[in-house]
């Protein structure tokens, strides 16, 4: 028994120094950019790690030396492009996912095999044809590249309907059976039974949906291209780091970087309660 218990002894000190290891891993090059955005010294490469002298000057030059490199105008764009195609794919890929797991209509097996397919297949791979489609529209020029960005990362979110789909099968059918019965539409049903009971599928929609645009760095370079006042943080930050800007914008780069995770960090933690407490109503229900 003594020996049992020392080989689980011996075995979670391993698993524990692992997940430390694996930590700081994890960690060192977050904390490396938080001291480098702190760094008073300019340049790329310096001789120690911790900064010799701590300054928010990087910080303020984001905000006030805009000439070259409008920080302020990138953040709002990318803001304005996350907020927009997170509504619209979000409503989009919850109603395909309802359609698919609660109606029962012609060519809906087909359909639900071909979009697995497509999801096979690298998005990447069809930015050129994207990129001329939207242009023959006129969505290449002056404020439609916006709306061009919005339709791009919202047009293909339906088709990702398949984790929310499986979370719908979960919901008993007698309730939308009942709700049915007793006079409400299929948008009711949806709205005041499925929506209710769904919320940590839901949450999860919202975070990857608005995650996409302000992460995405490939098509806003084919779409954008060279067009800085449409630029997103994303091509901003890629920018900072040209041959031109790197000694000047390194350290401001590094607070950029900074700016950009905040948001991201607040809506996880902001929508993380509301996923326990989402998740604690469906299994209650």
């Amino acid at each position: 028994m003594n020996k049992g218990k020392g080989r689980k002894i011996v075995n979670n000190v391993i698993v524990h120094v692992i997940l430390a290891i694996l930590a700081i891993i994890w960690l060192f090059p977050i904390f490396w950019v938080i001291m480098t955005s702190f760094r008073k010294e300019r340049g790329a490469y310096t001789s120690y790690f911790f900064p010799k002298q701590l300054t928010f000057d990087n910080y303020i030059k984001l905000f006030t030396d805009t000439g070259m490199i409008n920080f302020p105008r990138m953040f709002l764009n990318t803001l304005i492009i996350s907020i927009f195609s997170c509504l619209v794919s979000t409503i989009f890929v919850l109603s395909t996912s309802y359609c698919m797991s609660r109606l029962r209509f012609k060519l809906r097996k087909p359909f639900m095999n071909l979009a697995m397919i497509l999801g096979l297949f690298p998005a990447f791979m069809s930015m050129v044809a994207v990129y001329f489609i939207l242009k023959a529209f006129g969505l290449t020029e002056g404020n439609m590249l916006r709306v061009a960005l919005v339709l791009i990362y919202s047009a293909g979110s339906g088709t990702g309907f398949y984790i929310a789909k499986g979370f719908f099968d979960t919901v008993p059918k007698s309730l939308t059976e009942a709700a049915i019965l007793d006079g409400c539409t299929q948008f009711q049903v949806f709205y005041k039974i499925i929506c209710p009971l769904s919320q940590p599928i839901i949450v999860y929609t919202v975070l990857t949906s608005f995650l996409a645009p302000w992460l995405d760095f490939v098509f806003v370079k084919v779409i954008v291209g060279a067009k800085d006042e449409y630029w997103t943080v994303s091509l901003g930050l890629y920018n900072m780091l040209e041959r031109e800007f790197i000694y000047k914008w390194y350290t401001p780069w590094a607070a950029a970087a900074v700016l950009v995770s905040i948001p991201i960090s607040i809506l996880f933690i902001i929508m993380q309660r509301y996923y326990v407490d989402g998740l604690s109503g469906a299994v209650k229900g």
